[in-house]
């Protein structure tokens, strides 16, 4: 299978996200991997469940936690109620989302083991599954800190599941056993401490170890987009963070995240938001 490395940006207010989607019945023979854990619940469906160095088909509706650069992929066969439509609800956090303070607790000790467990994906069954649907499915129309709320609820149900099931094998390290994902986090990390000068490919090649062309198809094979595209994506990420804190206008954040040209910087947000700038805005104050 190909591996490819994700990258996702949170809105600015939000410190993890969640999303439903209808799943298409296919054989994904792609292998994802990004730096965030998720939680992903699958429904009405059958098929085959790659995690690490684990696969086994499934069948129904399943519950599971993946760690950072956990390589995972689902393959769909067929849904189980040919009447209901398949889909997937997926959460994406990082662990101290509330801060590194809350790892520290002495509350949070069976937390702790839980996102450790989570570098080799943990499987969850019967009454948590449940129970962590229904908690997923009501933080689907929250926000604020009524959805935080739920997060930590569903995290306390699953540190403390007595069907926690652990599915790579105890050798498997997603992290010490990929140098690739090493490389493309330097790149990220690089890239994000640096998206509002101006970033050279040439610069972004040497800290890979790697000719300009080497380096080029590299991350394109691993991200599916060109290093333009993704500095492109950072950028535009950060300009919608200024944007709808409401301390910026356009022109301002326009040259607070990179851009030097207003032209330039209205077509590439439009192209990764699908909406102008002040569109943009305007259809984010209309929904709060």
């Amino acid at each position: 299978m190909q591996y490819i490395y994700e990258n996702f940006t949170f809105p600015p207010d939000q410190s993890f996200t969640i999303r439903s989607e209808i799943l298409k019945l296919k054989k994904y023979t792609t292998l994802k991997s990004h730096i965030n854990f998720e939680i992903a619940l699958i429904e009405n469906c059958s098929g085959k469940r790659f995690i690490g160095d684990h696969i086994q088909d499934f069948h129904g509706t399943e519950l599971v936690l993946l760690g950072s650069y956990l390589p995972h992929c689902w393959q769909y066969y067929q849904t189980v109620d040919a009447m209901i439509e398949p889909q997937a609800t997926v959460i994406h956090f990082f662990p101290d989302f509330l801060g590194e303070q809350l790892l520290q607790k002495p509350e949070a000790k069976t937390l702790i083991t839980l996102f450790n467990n989570a570098s080799k994906g943990v499987l969850f069954t019967g009454e948590t599954m449940h129970k962590a649907k229904m908690f997923m499915q009501q933080m689907l129309f929250e926000d604020g800190l009524g959805r935080m709320a739920l997060m930590l609820q569903l995290l306390n149900i699953l540190s403390k599941s007595p069907t926690a099931q652990i599915l790579s094998s105890p050798y498997f390290n997603s992290i010490e056993s990929s140098g690739e994902a090493i490389k493309i986090n330097k790149v990220f990390d690089y890239i994000f401490r640096n998206f509002k000068n101006d970033i050279s490919l040439q610069d972004v090649a040497e800290i890979t170890v790697m000719s300009t062309s080497a380096f080029c198809r590299f991350f394109k094979q691993k991200t599916n987009r060109t290093l333009i595209e993704f500095i492109k994506e950072v950028r535009i990420g950060h300009a919608a963070k200024l944007l709808l804190e409401g301390n910026h206008n356009v022109t301002e954040a326009c040259y607070h995240s990179g851009y030097n040209s207003i032209s330039n910087f209205n077509t590439h947000f439009k192209d990764v938001k699908g909406l102008s700038p002040r569109d943009f805005l305007k259809q984010y104050n209309e929904k709060h």
